[in-house]
């Protein structure tokens, strides 16, 4: 006599994940395969660390691995599931990784493959994963804009990047910039020298105390880019506080003219060009936006603007899970976006 059969249970979910690194810490989110839009997620404030080898491997696993069986694990509670679902594919967003990543792509393949069966993998460049969170998987450009500034465009036959060089060398228009550019107008206006802004002088007093003591507030910190870009706000109040501050108002243009030449040099140039602003800096709104409309209208009259879908975090999950399903369409790259080959059992 044949034993009855046993009543199957609910049918298991294959996962993806999308992780999105930088410098606020980590964060995890898990979606089903075919619906990545529905995501569960968790973060910590602990960034990865970045030593002689680049980004550290062993510390981004030490993080993630337990957000990820943590996330299965209550997806698995919540489906009445008696053991958590496969994770199918995986993609890594992370600041850094196109120059400090080497550590990464050496390392994670096997090591997720281990921990996790994963056997798809992408990890990318922040910017691509805010590209794939702010266009999806189609043809344009997207500005990415906090602390820092880059672009990043693509025919889907290959990527475009401009800017992004870091706050010594670049990332012009950022966050950084207009608060650096900010600071500088400010120790004209305490020094007597042409092109000072008493109000912007007047907000870095009530901000940091004394002028003169400024640099000795800034140049040892190794946080200097953020430090800087929190004095980007004060710039825009200054330049909307009627009756408006002349000086503050033409770093906000400058800075505009600076993403828009950097859209400009990213933007496929055949056809209409879509254009998505994404990151914290926009959230500066007009004061900022729309000088920025202006300077994109005169150099990119072939582009349409499009407001953002989401963020890097939901890029990264787009990208995992149309990497589960054969669906990839944004172009492999070395360093911006790296598909190791998938490994069999």
């Amino acid at each position: 006599m044949r034993p009855s059969p046993r009543t199957a249970g609910p049918a298991a979910t294959p996962w993806v994940l999308g992780v999105d690194s930088g410098g606020s810490g980590l964060r995890v989110a898990l979606a089903d395969a075919s619906a990545p839009e529905r995501v569960t997620a968790t973060a910590s404030r602990e960034p990865v660390r970045t030593g002689p080898a680049g980004i550290d491997a062993a510390h981004l696993l030490d993080q993630l691995l337990p957000m990820a069986r943590t996330l299965l694990d209550e997806a698995a509670g919540r489906n009445g599931a008696a053991s958590p679902a496969p994770i199918v594919a995986v993609a890594i967003g992370a600041a850094g990784m196109a120059t400090l990543g080497d550590d990464l792509r050496a390392r994670l393949p096997e090591a997720l493959r281990g921990a996790l069966g994963v056997r798809r993998l992408a990890l990318a460049a922040d910017a691509v994963t805010a590209y794939a969170g702010a266009l999806g998987l189609r043809p344009g450009a997207v500005v990415a804009a906090g602390t820092g500034m880059i672009a990043l465009g693509t025919d889907l036959a290959g990527w475009r990047r401009a800017d992004g060089w870091g706050h010594l060398l670049g990332d012009c228009g950022g966050g950084a910039w207009i608060g650096r550019a900010g600071l500088e107008a400010a120790l004209r206006a305490h020094d007597g020298r042409g092109g000072g802004s008493p109000a912007l002088l007047a907000r870095v007093e009530a901000v940091f105390g004394p002028a003169p003591e400024l640099p000795g507030l800034l140049y040892p910190r190794a946080d200097r880019p953020a430090v800087l870009a929190s004095f980007a706000p004060e710039v825009a109040r200054c330049a909307t506080a009627a009756p408006g501050d002349p000086v503050a108002a033409a770093i906000l243009r400058e800075a505009a003219g600076h993403i828009a030449d950097a859209a400009a040099a990213v933007c496929p140039p055949s056809g209409e060009c879509e254009v998505a602003l994404t990151g914290g800096l926009f959230k500066m709104g007009d004061p900022l936006l729309v000088p920025l409309r202006a300077a994109l209208d005169e150099r990119l009259p072939h582009a349409r603007a499009v407001p953002a879908a989401g963020d890097p975090l939901a890029g990264a999950v787009r990208v995992a899970a149309a990497l589960a399903t054969d669906g990839l369409r944004l172009p492999a790259d070395g360093r911006l976006l790296h598909v190791p080959t998938e490994q069999g059992s």
